[in-house]
């Protein structure tokens, strides 16, 4: 059974219907952030309405989401980012829903493109998000996270909704420029239209073009698994000849997070294979080598304080927090980054998937075996 997020907006509406439409049994959750005082509370009251009409169960939950920011010293955004996609994985648990599904759509997508570019980013950080990945919550990663709006633009769901006859809330606080993705959807797009009028499609195709050809280059240069390697911290015996990992899907929808959607959930896997000193050391976009028998036996893990690395070719050890900062990772997704650490010292972390490697377990003249960790797309 499915869960709907419904905040009472278009978006959520019309996701809503076509759900409805398809026949298949579903709930709703609705969060109240409690954010606009009178008008969140008639949100509630409306999507109770159009859930009670429509005879579909409905769970909602109210926050205090100004008090949590507070408390967390982070955005209101981030903080009702949070609380929402928390509940929603506490929901699946208790009820026994298979998947969450969002309302994002293809101009969410293309406002997260220009967000993540204007921040800077890598390749990961113009892929854009997917239709498919988990809860952006470590602790309900497992849970698939659905956007079947993705590739509707606005314009494709007011004519949905006009075809439709639906009703909906309109939230005053999208038509302020008090957020950075305000700023871009009201101030910049209006600019890109008049240069290109389907920009929206235009960068859409861009982000899954991105996507596709960082795919087809990671698959090209992943190995067979050829030895087994052993277990990964709480997930017991493996498949023989690799270990496999989740990423943590990063926050997405609120343009603050520069590890971008394309990147969510998606399985790493780690193989070993014998090394030839001919082949090149450097590797595509998020894939990383190292020396086998340097990394020892390791262990996969979260950030945690006290982990630390040293960066290829420094001349000491860093700490993981200063790394983040020196590579403009938001605090807020340092939890969904694995890391590949020394079971030796569960703070000495080996390889920022992705991103890194530390520098003893660089790949030398006198490597014989090396560990290949590359993203295993679907």
């Amino acid at each position: 059974m499915l869960l709907v997020a419904v905040s009472g907006g278009i978006d959520s509406m019309c996701l809503a219907r076509k759900v409805r439409l398809e026949g298949g049994p579903f709930a709703i959750a609705h969060c109240n952030f409690g954010l606009r005082g009178e008008e969140s509370d008639a949100d509630e009251a409306f999507v109770r309405s159009w859930a009670g009409e429509n005879g579909i169960p409905i769970h909602v939950k109210r926050f205090d989401t100004k008090a949590y920011a507070s408390a967390q010293g982070i955005s209101v955004e981030m903080a009702a980012r949070r609380l929402r996609y928390r509940w929603f994985g506490e929901l699946c648990r208790e009820h026994g829903y298979e998947a969450v599904a969002v309302a994002h759509n293809a101009n969410d997508n293309a406002e997260t493109l220009l967000l993540n570019l204007l921040r800077g980013t890598g390749l990961r950080g113009i892929t854009g998000m997917r239709p498919e990945g988990f809860i952006p919550d470590p602790e309900f990663a497992d849970i698939p996270l659905l956007r079947p709006l993705l590739g509707m633009t606005r314009a494709d769901i007011e004519a949905f909704a006009a075809e439709q006859d639906l009703q909906w809330r309109e939230d005053r606080t999208n038509a302020e420029n008090d957020y950075k993705r305000n700023k871009i959807r009201n101030l910049v797009f209006p600019v890109f239209k008049e240069i290109n009028p389907s920009f929206i499609q235009t960068l859409n195709r861009d982000m899954e073009r991105f996507w596709s050809e960082w795919s087809e280059a990671g698959k090209a240069l992943s190995p067979e698994p050829v030895a087994t390697l052993g277990r990964i911290r709480g997930r017991g015996p493996l498949p023989e000849g690799q270990w496999e990992g989740r990423r943590g899907e990063a926050p997405e929808g609120s343009g603050e997070s520069a590890f971008p959607a394309s990147d969510q959930n998606h399985d790493f896997i780690i193989t070993e294979e014998p090394w030839d000193n001919t082949l090149e050391l450097k590797q595509p976009l998020g894939m990383l080598i190292l020396d086998k028998d340097k990394a020892g036996e390791f262990i996969e893990g979260r950030w945690e304080t006290g982990d630390w690395i040293k960066p290829l070719g420094a001349p000491g050890k860093k700490k993981m927090q200063d790394w983040f900062t020196d590579h403009h990772i938001p605090a807020d997704e340092k939890p969904f980054i694995p890391l590949i650490k020394s079971a030796r010292d569960p703070h000495h972390v080996l390889a920022v998937v992705g991103y890194a490697i530390d520098h003893s377990v660089r790949v030398t003249n006198s490597t014989r075996l090396i560990l290949r960790i590359s993203i295993k797309n679907a």
